[in-house]
């Protein structure tokens, strides 16, 4: 039987070794692996489809688009986009308030819409008198608020993976995202 002090005297990366063969040890369900591992395999292959119609339907608009076009709906497209920014930041707001998991996801969207918006101001005003005005808006605000929010996603997605592992975040640098594998997932080893 292994006692609490002999627990003290493993090294981390032995006490998250002894986590992942437990976690090995009591999989909840059997099934769930061989879930999990299809889930990987057919999201790869949705990926490289969608990967392979996107640059067909790219390659299609670069020589089908007109160079100018008006729009009649502009004013409710632009301020339907920045209400659903306005609920990005409010759920992400919400989620940190509450201390909830989602609040990753929020922060993942929040930051991409931002990242969004940066790219079609600057797009859409080239060439314009508010040119510069949107390039400066896109660098001093939208993507530095982008930026912090991927940071802060990637850094709580990193404690909950150490979180997850090893059951405790005192002390120990969590795991690196690329070598952490999906949780619950066996099939998945770090390289």
């Amino acid at each position: 039987m292994i006692n609490e002090a002999d627990l003290r005297e493993l090294s981390a990366a032995q006490r998250r070794q002894l986590a992942r063969s437990l976690a090995v040890i009591d999989y909840p369900d059997p099934l769930l692996e061989v879930t999990l591992a299809r889930g990987r395999k057919l999201g790869a292959l949705f990926s490289i489809v969608a990967c392979t119609v996107l640059v067909g339907w790219i390659i299609v608009l670069l020589f089908t688009l007109h160079r100018s076009f008006h729009s009649h709906y502009w004013r409710p497209a632009w301020v339907g986009f920045d209400i659903v920014l306005l609920f990005g930041f409010a759920a992400t707001g919400w989620a940190f308030w509450r201390g909830r998991q989602i609040v990753i996801a929020c922060l993942l969207v929040t930051g991409t819409l931002l990242c969004c918006d940066a790219w079609f101001d600057v797009m859409l005003d080239l060439g314009t008198s508010g040119q510069w005005v949107s390039i400066a808006s896109a660098l001093v605000v939208e993507l530095p608020i982008a930026f912090l929010m991927f940071a802060a996603a990637r850094r709580l997605i990193r404690l909950s993976a150490l979180v997850a592992v090893s059951g405790s975040a005192a002390g120990e640098p969590p795991p690196s995202l690329w070598r952490t594998a999906l949780v619950g997932d066996r099939a998945a080893k770090p390289r």
